[in-house]
């Protein structure tokens, strides 16, 4: 033991005597260690936040979405989901917890002077938890406002804000469509969800006034008419989307076959789309292994870079004491001392590094933190057209990754020091000795 201290020391004096060069390679290892366990935070945070967007549609659901077909094929004829659709899979599907039917509709949404462009949302009391909407003050609709279909509505966070920016909304009415509907409740800010899917557009809940779809389908009808200067469109539908819950998760993909052969039955059209929020968790999680792999792997260049650091200080430090190696060689020294002595140096310097790379790994949230702080007060108009992920998205360390770092930074110190060791011991002593 007293050995190996002996020799942990002299490496370490050694490499101090030349403290630029030494630390350059140090330096290296602490870039391709840091590198390893920052890239893979990245990867994590924005892996995560795109399976908890996923995970938000329920991994119970099957999302069956109405998409127009091109002007030629729909004509003056009605297109989507109908509900006969909806009837018809409570009927058939027999693994259908629930079925919450629902119809969009763009609407200029006023309360006196104040007006704005929303969204009327015309569904069943089921709506609020399929969609992950939570009760800020009052209620949502329940089944008796369906049956009767009672001018009952329920605003959105930012659409209650903006029609009653200092007043309480609850029991005020406001206009819809020339129609009033009397607000019942005011639901809590909900983030909007990413468009997910060739058949899943992007979802904005914050401008969203919901009302029982009967009422909807007796005041408004199933045609919706958008006149605007220089354009007039008119689209014939029932239902914007139909979302199902399925009573077992394992029964989703089997029931997906079923729910699509269902409604294919009565359209001629391409007319709508399902989503599996399941299958497409399962994508997402593949994909996520798969990216911080290939993240994983550009970091690791960084330390194999740092490794050939390793050796080129070394091979130099060879040369430079060869005289050396030669004394030590005419003093007794075997071949495996010098050989030990030069593993160590390197191994001295990618732990160094190593440790440090783990430190500056450890300041990746805080860090990247604190750049997006500076980047959005110094450049709010670009950081504002930038993805919300990108703007949102934090960090998130893997906890195996620094170890992993960490190994991998020792075991490149000994391999990339294993060959100037070797070089060194194999130097003849005689002709070491005459070295100048």
């Amino acid at each position: 033991m007293t050995g190996w201290l002996r020799i942990l020391k002299l490496s370490v004096k050694n490499l101090l005597m030349h403290p630029l060069r030494s630390g350059l390679t140090v330096l290296g290892i602490f870039i391709g260690v840091s590198g390893v366990i920052w890239l893979l935070a990245i990867g994590e945070g924005i892996g995560r936040a795109s399976e908890e967007q996923i995970a938000a549609l329920g991994a119970r659901n099957i999302i069956v979405r109405t998409i127009k077909p091109s002007s030629d094929e729909v004509q003056d004829a009605g297109y989507g989901l109908t509900r006969s659709d909806y009837m018809r899979l409570l009927a058939t599907v027999h693994t259908i917890e629930t079925a919450v039917p629902i119809r969009e509709v763009p609407q200029e949404i006023r309360y006196r002077t104040r007006k704005f462009e929303g969204r009327c949302v015309g569904c069943t009391p089921e709506y609020a938890e399929a969609a992950r909407l939570r009760q800020a003050a009052g209620r949502f609709l329940c089944d008796a406002d369906l049956i009767e279909e009672r001018n009952f509505c329920v605003l959105a966070a930012e659409s209650a804000e903006r029609l009653f920016p200092f007043g309480n909304p609850l029991g005020e009415e406001i206009m819809v469509d020339d129609e009033f509907y009397r607000v019942v409740g005011v639901m809590q800010p909900r983030a909007p969800s990413s468009g997910i899917g060739g058949s899943l557009a992007a979802e904005d809940y914050s401008r969203d006034v919901y009302i029982p779809l009967t009422a909807m389908q007796r005041r408004m009808g199933d045609m919706m008419v958008v006149t605007k200067p220089g354009q007039f469109q008119r689209d014939l539908f029932e239902l914007s989307q139909i979302t199902l819950q399925v009573k077992d998760r394992e029964q989703v993909l089997q029931t997906v076959d079923v729910v699509r052969d269902t409604i294919a039955r009565e359209h001629t059209l391409p007319d709508f789309g399902v989503t599996v929020p399941l299958e497409l968790l399962r994508q997402a999680q593949t994909t996520r292994l798969m990216f911080m792999l290939f993240l994983g792997l550009i970091a690791a260049v960084s330390l194999v870079v740092g490794g050939i650091g390793i050796m080129n200080i070394m091979l130099a430090t060879v040369t430079e004491r060869t005289r050396e190696i030669g004394i030590r060689r005419a003093l007794g020294a075997k071949r495996r001392d010098i050989t030990r002595q030069f593993v160590i140096e390197a191994v001295v310097l990618s732990v160094v590094g190593g440790a440090l790379g783990v430190r500056g790994g450890l300041l990746c949230r805080p860090i990247s933190v604190r750049i997006r702080q500076l980047l959005l007060a110094w450049f709010p108009d670009q950081m504002a057209d930038l993805p919300e992920v990108v703007r949102t998205v934090e960090p998130i360390l893997v906890s195996w990754s620094i170890p992993l770092a960490f190994l991998i930074s020792a075991i490149v110190g000994v391999l990339f020091g294993v060959y100037p060791a070797i070089r060194a011991a194999r130097l003849d002593p005689i002709e070491a000795l005459r070295h100048e």
